[in-house]
C-alpha cells in the first residue's frame, strides 16, 4: 500500500491510501457467506438462502461496512507508519483515478501540535496563602446556631429589627397596575439577611405588629423577574407578626447535639477548625493552580486542532443541556445553543489539556499511586464514614481517572512553582472564601 502524506495547513493533513479491489471484494464474499449460515428469508429454510439471494439483498451494506473497516484499519497503519498522533476522527472521500485493480481514498485530518513552553524561570505567578482565624471559627459557629435558632412573638409594641422573623401581607404596583408575583399573604422573612430587596428590608425595619406603610421600590435592571427589571413599584406592607430569634448558646450541649466527639465546646471549636482548615488547603489549591495555569498559557505556543476544540464545544453544550433538563426546562437537549457561547471555554480547555500534557511527559509528572491514595483519603477524610467513600472511588474507573486528573494538575503546579519566580501574599480568610466586604 503506498502511502502519501500532504501538509494543507498548520495542522491539517491528507493522506491517501489505496487498497486492492480484490481484497475488499474477498471480505465481502466472505462475509456473504457467513451471513447466508444464519439468514433467515420468507421462501427458505435457514442456511438454505440462495448466495445470489443474499448478496442483492445484503450486497450493498456489506461492502460498505467491509470499506470502513478496510480503509480504518488502512488509515490507522499508515498514521502508525507516519509516525503522526492524529486529532480527531479523518474525513474521508473516495479519489478517481486510482490504478486499475485499486480503490482511492483521500483523509483529510488534523494533527497535534507541537508545544513551545517558554523558560518556566521567566514564569511571574502569585501564590496565596491564608489562615483559619479565631474569627472565622466565631462565624461558623454563629451559622450553626442560626441554623438551630428559635424564635419567640415578640410585644405588640416591640418594633423589627434585624435577625427578626416577620409574616407580613403586601402588594405592589407599577403606575397602578398590579404585577405578577407582587402580592402575598403571610409572606415570612428574616430581616437583615438578604432574602428581600435591600428598600423593602429597610421599610420594614423599625415598624411595629399591625402597622402599614407605603413606599417605592426600584427593582434592579439585572432583577430577575424581566417584566419589573429596572422598572419602580409602590408597595404597600403589612405587618402581621414579628418574631424574635433565639439562638442556642455555644456550650457543652450545643457541641453534644451536633454529634462532636467528646460533646464539649472546645472539641467542637477544634472540629469547626480541622473542616475550615481542610477547605481553605482545596480553595488555596484551587486558586494557586489557577494562577500557574494562567501563567504557562501565556509562555506555551501551539496550534489548535479543530477536531479537539469542536469536540470539547460538543462536551460543554451536552452538559449545559443536562443542567438544563435537570433544572426543569422542557425539551433542554433540543435548545438551541450557540457554539461561540462555549468556543472561548473550549479553546482555553484544549490548550491548556495540551500544554499540560506536555509537561507532564517530558518531567514524568504522571500521577504516582501513592499519590492517588492519598488524594482519595483526603477526599472522603470528610465523611462519616471515610473507608466507604475511598471504596466508592476505587471501585469505578471513571471515578479515578478523575482522581488522577487532579493529582497530575497538582504535580505540575508544583513543579511550575518550584521553578517560576514566586510572589507570596496572604489574603484574608474571608477573601478566600468569598465573603470580603464591598
Amino acid at each position: 500500500m503506498a502511502i502519501t502524506v500532504e501538509t494543507l495547513e498548520k495542522l491539517e493533513r491528507k493522506i491517501t491510501l489505496q487498497l486492492p479491489a480484490t481484497a475488499i471484494q474477498a471480505e465481502v464474499d466472505s462475509r456473504l457467506k457467513r451471513l447466508a449460515r444464519t439468514v433467515k428469508m420468507d421462501g427458505f429454510r435457514p442456511g438454505k438462502v440462495p448466495m445470489s439471494v443474499v448478496a442483492q439483498r445484503y450486497g450493498y451494506s456489506v461492502h460498505y461496512e467491509v470499506l470502513n473497516d478496510k480503509v480504518g484499519e488502512a488509515f490507522a497503519q499508515a498514521a502508525n507508519e507516519a509516525q503522526l498522533r492524529v486529532a480527531g476522527q479523518p474525513r474521508i472521500s473516495e479519489k478517481e483515478g486510482a490504478p486499475e485493480g485499486e480503490i482511492a481514498f483521500d483523509a483529510i485530518f488534523e494533527v497535534f501540535p507541537e508545544v513551545k513552553i517558554g523558560n518556566l524561570t521567566e514564569v511571574e505567578v502569585e501564590r496565596v496563602s491564608a489562615e483559619v482565624t479565631d474569627e472565622a471559627i466565631d462565624k461558623t459557629l454563629d451559622i450553626l446556631r442560626k441554623q438551630r435558632r428559635t424564635f419567640a412573638q415578640r410585644a405588640k409594641d416591640a418594633p423589627a429589627q434585624d435577625g427578626d422573623r416577620v409574616t407580613v401581607d403586601f402588594e405592589g404596583k407599577i403606575d397602578g397596575e398590579a404585577f405578577a408575583g407582587g402580592k402575598a399573604e403571610d409572606f415570612q422573612f428574616l430581616v437583615g439577611e438578604g432574602q428581600m430587596l435591600k428598600e423593602f428590608e429597610d421599610a420594614v425595619r423599625g415598624m411595629k405588629s399591625g402597622e402599614s406603610k407605603t413606599f417605592p421600590l426600584a427593582f434592579p435592571e439585572d432583577y430577575h423577574g424581566k417584566d419589573v427589571a429596572g422598572k419602580t413599584a409602590d408597595f404597600l406592607v403589612t405587618i402581621k407578626k414579628i418574631e424574635a430569634a433565639h439562638l442556642p448558646e455555644v456550650n457543652d450541649e450545643l457541641a453534644a447535639s451536633l454529634g462532636v466527639d467528646g460533646g464539649t465546646v472546645e472539641a467542637l471549636r477544634a472540629d469547626i477548625k480541622k473542616n475550615l482548615e481542610r477547605e481553605v488547603k482545596f480553595r488555596l489549591l484551587a486558586r494557586n493552580k489557577q494562577a500557574v495555569m494562567d501563567a504557562l498559557l501565556e509562555k506555551a505556543e501551539l496550534d489548535l486542532p479543530n477536531a479537539s476544540v469542536q469536540g470539547e464545544i460538543e462536551r460543554l453544550s451536552d452538559a449545559a443541556r443536562a443542567d438544563l433538563k435537570q433544572r426543569g426546562m422542557k425539551d433542554a437537549d433540543k435548545a438551541e445553543l450557540p457554539e461561540d457561547i462555549f468556543r472561548p471555554q473550549a479553546e482555553r480547555r484544549v490548550r491548556l489539556g495540551l500544554v499540560m500534557a506536555e509537561l507532564v511527559k517530558a518531567n514524568e509528572l504522571q500521577a504516582k499511586p501513592e499519590q492517588l491514595k492519598a488524594h482519595v483519603d483526603e477526599l472522603a477524610a470528610s465523611y462519616e464514614k471515610p473507608e466507604d467513600v475511598a471504596r466508592w472511588y476505587f471501585s469505578d474507573r471513571n471515578r479515578m481517572a478523575d482522581v488522577e486528573a487532579v493529582v497530575m494538575e497538582n504535580n505540575v503546579t508544583d513543579f511550575v512553582l518550584a521553578q517560576a519566580k514566586v510572589t507570596d501574599k496572604a489574603i484574608s480568610f474571608d477573601e478566600l472564601m468569598g465573603q470580603q466586604q464591598a
